[in-house]
Parts: structure tokens; C-alpha cells; sequence
């Protein structure tokens, strides 16, 4: 298989890439960024775009899956203006691409608690991604809806001591079913779950991803 990515150069997209080029599954792995990744393996191939101008690098999205795992913090974007042109925008009109080049299977990080009708911004906004996405119609979409993630060398000091916390109150078997998900656990699930042979949407939330990280492929 051929697979397509959007948010390589984050941690989630990171673990994926590294998931994906030692999954003999795959052939070949395509990302799409806006920054040289520097990755050289013979099964890699990154193309730099301009994600504003999604109608200039359309025609390379030719795959069998695609992965979207795009996404900012309120902080680093500088507004949410500009965090819902990357984590909604971007996104969309990944999938947009996509489907328009019969790509069969879309992966779609989104989040914990996504919900359109929301009335706070980031759980609407995802969930509004959710459903422009399901509007487009793939023959196979999964959708992830992790909690709390545990990224590697991770700058976000809230979710740092929030992964610290949570870890700590597991422990003493306390909020077990928000246990902090690492995202190279995150990437296995998303792999693993775009190799199973099956059509329909289908939502993957907290828990449910630690088996997903751990099933084969049928």
C-alpha cells in the first residue's frame, strides 16, 4: 500500500512515519509539509507545499490511505483563528484532496470529546472537523479520539504535569479511564487499524486505542 500523511514533522506524525516505513505492508510513504523533514529511507518521499494552496500539490495525492494528524496549540498558532485554519482548515481540505482522488481510506486524529454543538472552542472545532470530514463520504474513514497524549520531549508544560498527574493517580488505580496515551502507541493503533479489511466509519476512543495498538490486521 501507498500511504499518504499530513503532520509528519509532529510527534504523533513522527511515531506514524517510523510505523509505517517498518510495516512491510506498505511500499511507499508520501508526507506532505511545509518544512524539509530530512528523513532519507528508500519507502519515504516528502513533498514541501503550501498548505493555503492545497489546489497546487492536489493531483500528488494518489494513494491507498491517508493519515491526518495535523494540528497546533492556541499558544504556538497565536489565535484561534489561526489554530483552526491548521487543525480544521488544513485538514479538510487534506481529505478534500483525497477524495477527490478516490483515495478509499482516511485515518483522522481528532480528540477526546469532539462534539459540534460545543459550546467551548476546541472540543466544536474538532468536532465540526469530524463531521466535514464524514460529509465527504470514504469508503472506509476511521476516526481517533485520544485524551491526554505523552509526546516525546514535549514543550506543552499543562500537558506534561497533566500526563504526570494522571500517570500517578493510575497508580492507585484512580482515572483509569483516562490513562495518558503514548503517541507511538497512537501511531501502532492508526496503522494497524487502517490494514484491517472492513468499509464504514468507524470512532476509536481512549481505551479502545490501546487494543487497536495491539490487534494484527485481519
Amino acid at each position: 500500500m501507498k500511504a499518504l500523511i499530513i503532520g509528519a514533522t509532529g510527534a504523533t506524525g513522527t511515531d506514524l512515519i517510523q510505523e509505517l516505513l517498518e510495516d512491510a505492508s506498505f511500499e511507499s510513504v508520501h508526507a506532505f509539509t511545509r518544512r524539509p523533514i530530512g528523513l532519507a529511507h528508500p519507502k519515504f518521499q516528502e513533498e514541501i507545499v503550501d498548505f493555503d494552496s492545497p489546489q497546487s500539490w492536489r493531483e500528488s495525492l494518489q494513494g491507498d490511505v491517508a493519515f491526518s494528524c495535523l494540528g497546533t496549540t492556541l499558544k504556538v498558532a497565536g489565535g484561534k483563528e489561526a489554530q483552526r485554519k491548521v487543525d480544521y482548515q488544513y485538514q479538510l481540505d487534506f481529505a478534500t484532496g483525497c477524495k477527490e482522488s478516490n483515495v478509499p481510506n482516511f485515518v483522522l486524529v481528532s480528540s477526546y470529546g469532539a462534539n459540534e454543538n460545543s459550546k467551548f472552542f476546541y472540543p466544536k472545532m474538532k468536532g465540526e472537523l469530524e463531521q466535514a470530514v464524514r460529509s465527504l463520504h470514504f469508503e472506509k474513514l476511521t476516526v481517533f479520539q485520544p485524551g491526554m497524549l505523552e509526546r516525546k520531549k514535549s514543550d506543552r508544560v499543562g500537558e506534561v504535569w497533566g500526563a504526570k498527574f494522571l500517570n500517578l493517580a493510575n497508580r492507585f488505580k484512580l482515572l483509569q479511564s483516562l490513562k495518558p496515551l503514548k503517541t507511538k502507541t497512537l501511531a501502532q493503533a492508526m496503522v494497524n487499524s487502517s490494514k484491517i479489511k472492513s468499509s464504514g466509519e468507524t470512532f476509536i476512543k481512549l481505551g479502545a486505542i490501546f487494543s487497536f495498538a495491539q490487534k494484527s490486521a485481519h
